[in-house]
């Protein structure tokens, strides 16, 4: 049976939506409209399929984050991305099970992102990421070709400005993934603190939905460190935490009993964690379908 044209692209059509909305689940209803519109388009009407498909796609991500932004003045707290798992633990079926890229699927570089207009993300995303020309931006945007070198212009400025100086490297990343865990179960001030930068910022994202979760950043080193070891006398019985591959770099997975309730995911510049990001608002949680794993694992207990 021959394959749909529209599947050598779904991949690419995915880690687009993923990187302009922040959410899987979004994501994936933005390319199942997309396939929707090319089944109803007359093939003889759809001179390049690839570029046909990016601004299907550039289109309804762009009207999706109009609307998202009335939706984001009355999120309760901060609003983080949609964590996703990938590397091994990914679903063979998943886009973004191989990735090359993996700063720009991180949680830092995905809230960078928020920091840019919906057009400036595209025009970035299109140009930096996906290395498209800038005629094909220009189509795809509906923007003249010199707006779109201005708008790629600005966008590089800022995010140059904001990423990290010195990223670890994944290697590096897990092994303070693990010198974190054991500061905090053994409940070491100290030994937490060394591991935070002066500036470090926590952020929490519950939605409301999460009892306890903070709904401002906290910012400071030894503001988050008494944050952080005061969650141990609050933690449920029944908590484990195991390291996995979310959003291209190791990341911790809580779980309840069993059930998945957080996935927190740590900055990494240097030698020091600049930022930590817990998403666990239940809604952002349902797509993981994460069996435990073999990996390193914690049994938490306040």
């Amino acid at each position: 049976m021959q394959l749909d044209p529209f599947e050598e692209y779904r991949s690419l059509l995915f880690a687009m939506a993923y990187r302009m909305l922040g959410s899987a689940m979004e994501a994936e209803d933005i390319v199942q409209e997309a396939y929707l519109r090319y089944r109803a388009t007359p093939p003889e009407s759809i001179r390049t399929l690839k570029s046909f498909l990016t601004t299907i796609v550039h289109n309804l991500c762009i009207n999706h984050l109009k609307s998202a932004q009335a939706r984001r003045e009355n999120y309760v707290g901060p609003w983080l991305p949609e964590p996703i798992i990938t590397g091994d633990g990914a679903s063979l079926l998943s886009p973004l099970r191989q990735i090359t890229d993996r700063e720009s699927i991180s949680m830092a570089f995905l809230v960078l992102l928020e920091s840019l207009s919906p057009l400036e993300r595209a025009v970035f995303l299109l140009r930096e990421v996906f290395d498209y020309e800038y005629a094909e931006i220009a189509q795809i945007t509906g923007r003249e070709e010199a707006a779109c070198r201005q708008l790629f212009s600005r966008a590089k400025k800022h995010i140059r400005q904001h990423r990290p100086r010195f990223p670890a490297s994944p290697e590096a990343h897990e092994k303070m993934v693990g010198r974190f865990m054991e500061a905090f179960i053994a409940g070491d001030m100290d030994g937490l603190m060394s591991l935070l930068a002066e500036d470090v910022t926590a952020w929490s994202d519950g939605g409301g939905k999460v009892s306890g979760a903070a709904v401002h950043p906290i910012q400071g080193r030894d503001k988050v460190a008494r944050a952080v070891i005061g969650l141990l006398s609050r933690v449920p019985e029944g908590t484990t935490a195991e390291v996995i591959e979310a959003n291209g770099f190791p990341a911790l997975l809580i779980r309840v009993k069993g059930q998945i309730a957080g996935v927190l995911t740590l900055e990494v510049e240097g030698d020091l964690i600049s930022a930590l990001r817990n998403v666990a608002n239940p809604d952002k949680l349902t797509h993981l379908n994460l069996p435990p794993t073999s990996g390193q694992q914690w049994r938490i207990s306040s």
